[in-house]
């Protein structure tokens, strides 16, 4: 196993002499930004990956292998993102509500929104694979790969962890209910 600062030498040598490639690689197939992330995201896994790395010419393919991967990763991002956006603009706006209780509800949605992200990655996926994509808890399950009572218990604590990050402790539980009518648990 090499010292780190061997490891350090050899990722600096493979990137001046691969960056500009792998770069313009990332940028034919992606708008700038996108791009941009994508090539500094290959030399953070040729980082990490440092030891299984090829040396001299033998590193830009391999460099190629990883920026190909992550181009393939930021398009589905991006399509996800489309698919997301469509799905948002596609429901329905009541106006019937007048406008003191839509103020209010538009306020009660951010701090919500704000305690979500309040919260650590794996409850806000839990929290958002029941509420935004609207899982079973057996779907949840094998989603995150885990029991249906592993996924019940995540949700129930990432739920309790909400309702504290939003001062709602007292409130009634949030997605109680699905769109169905089911009460959790049921579905």
């Amino acid at each position: 196993m090499a010292s780190e600062d061997a490891n350090r030498a050899k990722l600096r040598r493979v990137f001046d002499a691969h960056y500009d490639a792998v770069s313009r690689y990332c940028h034919r197939r992606l708008p700038a930004g996108d791009a941009n992330d994508a090539a500094a995201q290959v030399f953070v896994v040729a980082w990490k990956k440092i030891e299984a790395m090829p040396a001299g010419e033998a590193a830009l393919p391999w460099l190629y292998g990883v920026a190909r991967y992550e181009v393939s990763s930021a398009r589905r991002s991006a399509r996800r993102l489309l698919s997301l956006r469509a799905k948002l603009g596609g429901q329905a706006r009541t106006t019937e509500d007048g406008p003191e209780v839509v103020v209010v509800r538009n306020s009660e949605h951010e701090e919500l929104l704000a305690a979500l992200g309040t919260l650590r990655p794996a409850d806000q996926e839990v929290l958002r694979l029941r509420v935004y994509e609207e899982l079973s808890l057996a779907e949840i399950a094998a989603v995150l790969g885990c029991s249906v009572e592993a996924a019940k218990k995540r949700s129930a604590r990432a739920l309790r962890r909400l309702r504290r990050a939003a001062g709602m402790d007292q409130a009634p539980a949030i997605g109680t209910e699905s769109p169905a009518g089911e009460t959790r648990g049921q579905r």
